[in-house]
């Protein structure tokens, strides 16, 4: 059993660290933290919760408290991990970021796509990107993960087997992705409000979003140069999932595109490639950590398709930093991660 703090409980990916930990066998809530919520008692503000987490409150964040456990999860906007998680590494607790503080490994484009200044440009050469896909053994060695974008996982993980097989032309790739509102966060904001964004759909960030330069950086290692990607997202009136349709123009006689990817992904626990002609849809995916994926050749031509659809806050989010978690600690990959999809 191991003792794991999350500062920053009270947003979208706070509740569902929590509500997936419920059911993990090997790990204890040490410490929740929320400046704005503290005092509060966890069951109050998710009812969800009530019988699961017995006296656990909110709380100030205590370095002191949080360096106790054996790994502190932040659930926090951009920059707020740079000002604790060097202290809580050094006092060696493993640290696990959801957000997009170490993802970038030039903290000079960070600076430019977050406007402010990288807090702790040091500790970029020791994190760790948290894709299992690609970096399975490197997370198992990590102290410090970054925990992949919604968007950038969907992307990266339809967009691999292509890439890292070179089948595909590296400078025209476009991933056109729909997101339901909670990527936007639980903060109240008016785009949100069910009547703005109910009965309606809109792309937005189309010359520029910030999980641009992490899709970017991931092809390019998948592709071994630099991938010219147009990535246009939308926000769709839908609580929870990312649809991705990814389009790549073939360079190469692709053979069997059904077999590459079932290949690419057969013993990854958190990617399912569908049959032949699927088109995966949302809410199959709702409330797992899994990664559904779909390749299609339309024609017979040399365009390629993908499809590829995950929960944005769990395979996107919560359910990939506690994969990340089972492995540092060598448990099974999927421990608290089992159960099937929410439907309808």
């Amino acid at each position: 059993m191991i003792k794991v703090g999350i500062v920053g409980g009270t947003g979208y990916t706070g509740v569902e660290l929590l509500r997936l930990l419920a059911g993990h066998p090997d790990v204890e809530i040490e410490a929740i933290t929320s400046r704005s919520e503290a005092g509060l008692a966890v069951d109050e503000l998710y009812p969800n919760l009530r019988g699961h987490y017995p006296g656990l409150a909110f709380s100030e964040p205590d370095p002191e408290r949080l360096a106790a456990c054996d790994a502190v999860f932040f659930a926090t906007p951009h920059g707020v991990a740079h000002a604790l998680a060097g202290e809580l590494l050094e006092r060696g607790t493993r640290v696990i970021d959801l957000s997009a503080d170490f993802r970038l490994k030039d903290a000079e484009e960070w600076a430019r796509w977050y406007g402010q200044p990288h807090g702790a440009p040091a500790l970029l050469e020791a994190a760790v990107y948290g894709l299992p896909e690609v970096n399975r053994d490197a997370i198992r060695q990590a102290r410090l993960i970054a925990v992949p974008g919604c968007y950038p996982t969907a992307v990266q993980l339809g967009l691999l087997p292509l890439l890292e097989q070179r089948l595909i032309d590296p400078d025209h790739v476009i991933a056109d992705c729909k997101s339901g509102v909670t990527g936007a966060g639980r903060g109240a904001k008016v785009g949100s409000l069910l009547a703005e964004a109910s009965e309606s759909m809109k792309a937005y960030g189309a010359s520029g979003h910030r999980h641009l330069p992490e899709i970017r950086q991931g092809l390019g290692q998948a592709a071994g140069q630099p991938v010219g990607l147009t990535f246009v997202p939308h926000l769709t009136p839908m609580i929870r999932g990312i649809h991705a349709t990814l389009y790549g123009r073939l360079t190469n006689d692709p053979g069997d595109l059904q077999a590459l990817f079932e290949q690419r992904f057969a013993d990854e626990p958190a990617v399912d490639v569908m049959p032949a002609g699927s088109h995966p849809e949302t809410r199959s995916v709702k409330g797992t950590d899994i990664c559904r994926l779909a390749v299609h050749r339309p024609g017979d031509g040399d365009t390629v398709v993908v499809l590829a659809v995950i929960d944005n806050l769990v395979k996107g989010a919560s359910g990939q930093a506690i994969q990340n978690l089972n492995l540092m600690f060598g448990f099974d990959e999927m421990a608290g991660l089992q159960a099937p999809a929410l439907m309808p």
